[in-house]
């Protein structure tokens, strides 16, 4: 896009790009531009203008900030929380600081032992781990949490400015029957194909790899141009980012360990190419 290019916004596409649509109308008609707007605050022009197109969500302070300069009585503030709701719907509330962080990442190097990441889930295979994690909730939830899972996707489209996305998936997970014969091919060909269109770097851990560095737990590691790295964990019903130095470097240390033993990127790639076979001609290991 060519710089001061106008992009125009659809209000009617979601809550943050109906808030960025009116932000950016308040501000017009009051004349000012970015850069004004967000003098004697704490964040950039293009920090705003990201909000303005619905790319990144409005920190409380700002909208106060926003509220006080363009006197709309307290409008930003009171809205933010909405636009916040609707970014991480579908998502549990500890999540939502990494889907805002995923957006904007550099890298981001995941482990993920038990079932394949939601970046790289299918929607069948992402209904099937909702429905077994959480199986007495109604459709209406269940559908909910499956599309904010697909939306993540987006990182690895076309237009997308792509971060480095590095996954380390554990041989089981190739063998491991979440869904009939053919759903399961499918899931292993969406990440093969996302592979061949060099969205993502795979490997695979072999169970002949025995103990490893990472035997416990899973980790997202991200980082940034314009921020510090961070680690994300999760359990069950819990998850936890961090963001002190000290254990950043040693999840880091841990995952090239992990990377280590993991085979070589075009090997790990055959292997999954063959389990989505063995899976098409009933030929999967039981």
């Amino acid at each position: 896009m060519a710089r001061g290019q106008r992009v125009e916004i659809d209000g009617s596409e979601s809550v943050p790009s109906f808030y960025g649509k009116e932000l950016r109308f308040q501000r017009e008609r009051a004349g000012l531009t970015l850069e004004q707007l967000v003098e004697g605050s704490f964040y950039g022009a293009t920090y705003l203008s990201e909000i303005e197109r619905a790319q990144r969500r409005m920190p409380p302070d700002l909208a106060r900030h926003v509220d006080r300069v363009l006197g709309t009585d307290g409008y930003f503030e009171r809205c933010c929380e909405d636009v916040r709701r609707a970014r991480r719907r579908g998502h549990a509330a500890y999540f939502e600081r990494i889907l805002e962080a995923e957006k904007h990442a550099l890298t981001i190097e995941e482990w993920c032992p038990t079932v394949f990441p939601g970046l790289l889930q299918t929607e069948a295979y992402a209904r099937a781990v909702v429905r077994a994690t959480h199986p007495l909730e109604t459709e209406e939830e269940t559908r909910g949490k499956v599309e904010g899972r697909l939306s993540r996707a987006c990182l690895f489209e076309d237009d997308h400015k792509t971060p480095q996305y590095w996954v380390v998936l554990h041989e089981s997970l190739l063998r491991q029957p979440v869904l009939r014969p053919q759903g399961m091919a499918e899931q292993l060909d969406c990440i093969v194909h996302l592979v061949r269109r060099r969205r993502v770097f795979t490997q695979v851990l072999p169970w002949s790899a025995g103990g490893h560095p990472f035997m416990v737990g899973s980790a997202m590691i991200m980082t940034f141009t314009d921020a510090p790295p961070l680690v994300y964990t999760e359990s069950l019903h819990t998850g936890h980012t961090i963001d002190d130095p000290a254990l950043v470097a040693d999840y880091q240390r841990s995952y090239d360990l992990l990377r280590a033993a993991a085979l070589p990127p075009e090997a790990s790639l055959a292997m999954i190419e063959s389990a989505a076979e063995d899976f098409r001609n009933g030929k999967q290991e039981r």
